[in-house]
Formats: structure tokens, C-alpha cells, sequence
């Protein structure tokens, strides 16, 4: 029987598929979510890749209850000198390289997409962008220009004019870059597209295509960052450096969060012609840069992101099966490519009812995400995997 919460969300709050899972959340700790009937779930997706450390980890906890009892919202982003956002950016300046050391924080990853489109553009005075096929960046009206899946979009055109589209991967492409470019914008890991990571030096050509013809270059890692492939951000694996770094999702410690970070130098063309470049009320809100605060912290200063590669190479040795085509992405960020799209709905749900969460890609079919915490142990990950194959035998 159907409890009033459930009936209240299909009826007043506003729904983004005909079938939502329809979990009913009662509690949240570590690798698991319990329903209101005491029924436990091994979480193998971390909220799509945004719940780092888990559910409620205590560092991450007591942070937001510390700047609970001080204040919460106090002004608009950028007026008011708040302890905790001073704090995280200079974090991340010390995480990062020197080009990247100057942070706007925003609510959302999305935003921050806006953010460094809108920058990319102030800085060389051009329109064009490059994205990829099969990108996915954000939904809103901008985000949505960039992202290379028309299915997605055709309902809301028209879209900000001034995009081309090359794929991924593919060196021939890159002549598209050319002097009207103000940026080229991709995901360092493809994620929506199932995964895909960068091949035979490709971010090194792109990169150096963009030097060329004066162009920047925006690495999404929304995614991929905040350790989740075994470094704090992915470009890192690659031997380059973007002009404009793109994070969210996973740097909140659950909490909604984005950030586009450059130099200071570009940064600070967002002050002047015109003057408050890009506004938000809320981004930098102080409750929220505690979490990413205690966020960072745990993943620069531990063995997690080591600890991610050991749990990406348990997972391929434990995830093998006549209908596993390939298991694509780096860490613990990967999909199982299965043998099709109905095996796929079948195992995340078969999964959902046997207490292993599972979920979908947006723009692959026969994709199935496995993007735990990172703070999975290596027992709850050879469990998670057992079940998944398990399933599978009864589901060929």
C-alpha cells in the first residue's frame, strides 16, 4: 500500500519520467539507504556520482552542524567576507595548478557550466563554442546549447545559436577549432555517453589545438572529479591542463554545490565591462562550503583516491559474464556495457528489488552505472558484484 509521502510526490511534485524508481527514503548512512520498511540498500551510484564520502560521513556532518550554529545565508555572492568559502577556495588554489587558482562558486554544476561559457566569451571576444557529440553539461538553456544529443533538445530550441559539434576522440575533428572558437568545452571523461575516456593523446590534441587559434578550453570533470578516477580531477591522468575547470556533484559531500575555476587574470573580467558578470544570490553559501570543506579534506589528505584504482581493478576481475560486453570509465567511475537495453532495465530494477542500487546513462542504452562512494569498503564492493552477477544468470 502506497504511504500519503509517495502519493504527494507523483501528485504534486514534478516528475521527469513515467517510471520513477520509487524508493522511499527513510535514513541514509555510509554505503546504504534504508527504506521506511527497515529494508537496506547497498548503494552503488552515490547519487550519480555526488555523495563522495558516502551518506552523512561524520566529518562531513559535524562541518555543517559547526557553521549551523553560526549563521546560514547572509548576502549575495562576492559582498560579504564568509570564513568557510574563503577557506575552500583556497583548497582548491592549493589542489590545483596555478592557472586554476581562482574560484567562482556556484549552486550547481549546471551554473557553473554558464559561468565558464560566459567567461570563455568575455575573454576572447568570440561566440562560436565546440562541444562533443553526446555531451551532457547541464540542463539549463546554455548547458543545453552544448550538449551533443538533439533527441534532448529538439523540444526546447531554439538554444543559444554559435555551436558546432565534433566527436569525441576523433584528431580529424579538431580542424573545426579555428579562430571564431572561443572555447572548446568537453567532459575530460565522457559521462552521459557511457564513459568514454580520452584516447591516443586526444586531450593533448585538442590542447594544443587550442593554443593554435587562441582558443580555451573548458574540461567538464562535474563528474569525474573530486578523486572519483584515482585523482583529484581527471585531467590530471592526461599531461594537460584546461583554462577553465568545471566541478559540482561530488565536491559537496551531498550537498549542492558547483565551481568553475581559471586564472585570476580572467576571473577578474567578470568585474568590469560590465560590471557583476556573472551574479548569484546563493552560490558560496557557507553551509554548503563546509561540506565541500570537510570533503576535500578527507579525499586530498587519505588513500582514497589510491584506494580507487585497488577497487576499480576488484571490480573488473569480479564483474564478468557472458552478457557484459565492456566495462568502460577509470576508478570508480565505470559502466557495465551489457548486451542490450532491456537487459540493462532489467538489472537495475531486478537489482532495486534485491537491495543493490544500480541506475542508468543518459544517452547509452545498455549502460549501467557503478559509481559507489568512495568510501566503499572492499567486502560491501565484492557483495554489490556478486549480486550483479547473480542477477544476470537468472536474467539471460
Amino acid at each position: 500500500m502506497s504511504s500519503t509521502e509517495y502519493r504527494y510526490f507523483l501528485e504534486y511534485q514534478a516528475q521527469t519520467t513515467a517510471a520513477p524508481l520509487g524508493l522511499e527514503i527513510k535514513k541514509a548512512r555510509g554505503s546504504y539507504i534504508t527504506d521506511i520498511h527497515n529494508k537496506h540498500y547497498l548503494d552503488f551510484v552515490a547519487g550519480v556520482s555526488a555523495c563522495t564520502l558516502g551518506h552523512r560521513h561524520p566529518k562531513v556532518v559535524r562541518a555543517i552542524k559547526r557553521q549551523l550554529r553560526k549563521y546560514l545565508h547572509v548576502m549575495v555572492y562576492g559582498e560579504f567576507i564568509q570564513k568557510e568559502p574563503a577557506l575552500l577556495v583556497k583548497q582548491l588554489a592549493d589542489a590545483l595548478p596555478e592557472k586554476l587558482s581562482c574560484t567562482y562558486l556556484t549552486n550547481s554544476g549546471t551554473e557553473a557550466i554558464e559561468g565558464a561559457l560566459k567567461l570563455a566569451k568575455r575573454a576572447t571576444g568570440r561566440a562560436e563554442i565546440v562541444a562533443a557529440h553526446y555531451a551532457y553539461h547541464g540542463n539549463t538553456q546554455g548547458a543545453m546549447s552544448v550538449m551533443g544529443y538533439e533527441a534532448r533538445k529538439r523540444a526546447y530550441r531554439p538554444l543559444i545559436p554559435g555551436t558546432k559539434f565534433i566527436t569525441f576522440n576523433k584528431t580529424e575533428d579538431l580542424q573545426n577549432i579555428d579562430q571564431n572558437t572561443a572555447a572548446v568545452i568537453l567532459e575530460t571523461i565522457q559521462g552521459g555517453a557511457g564513459f568514454i575516456c580520452p584516447e591516443n593523446d586526444y586531450l593533448k590534441n585538442v590542447r594544443k589545438r587550442c593554443d593554435e587559434v587562441g582558443a580555451l578550453l573548458i574540461l567538464d570533470e562535474i563528474q569525474p572529479g573530486m578523486g572519483r578516477t584515482g585523482k583529484l580531477f581527471a585531467f590530471e591522468h592526461y599531461g594537460i591542463e584546461p583554462d577553465i575547470l568545471v566541478t559540482g556533484k561530488g565536491l559537496g559531500g551531498g550537498l549542492p554545490v558547483g565551481a568553475f575555476c581559471a586564472s585570476k587574470d580572467l576571473m577578474n573580467l567578470l568585474k568590469h565591462q560590465p560590471e557583476l558578470g556573472h551574479i548569484t544570490t546563493f552560490g558560496g553559501h557557507p553551509l554548503i562550503a563546509s561540506a565541500c570543506r570537510a570533503t576535500l579534506e578527507v579525499v586530498t589528505k587519505g588513500t582514497l583516491m589510491e584506494e580507487a584504482i585497488e577497487k576499480e581493478q576488484l571490480i573488473r576481475e569480479l564483474l564478468t559474464h557472458k552478457t557484459i560486453t565492456e566495462i568502460r570509465g577509470k576508478g570508480l567511475m565505470l559502466a557495465l556495457i551489457l548486451e542490450s537495453d532491456i537487459l540493462a532495465k532489467k538489472l537495475v530494477q531486478e537489482a532495486l528489488n534485491s537491495g543493490l542500487i544500480l541506475f542508468f546513462l543518459l544517452f547509452e542504452p545498455k549502460a549501467v552505472r557503478i559509481t559507489p562512494p568512495l568510501t566503499i569498503t572492499k567486502k560491501e564492493l565484492k557483495k554489490g558484484c556478486e549480486q550483479i552477477v547473480s542477477l544476470l544468470n537468472k536474467l539471460c
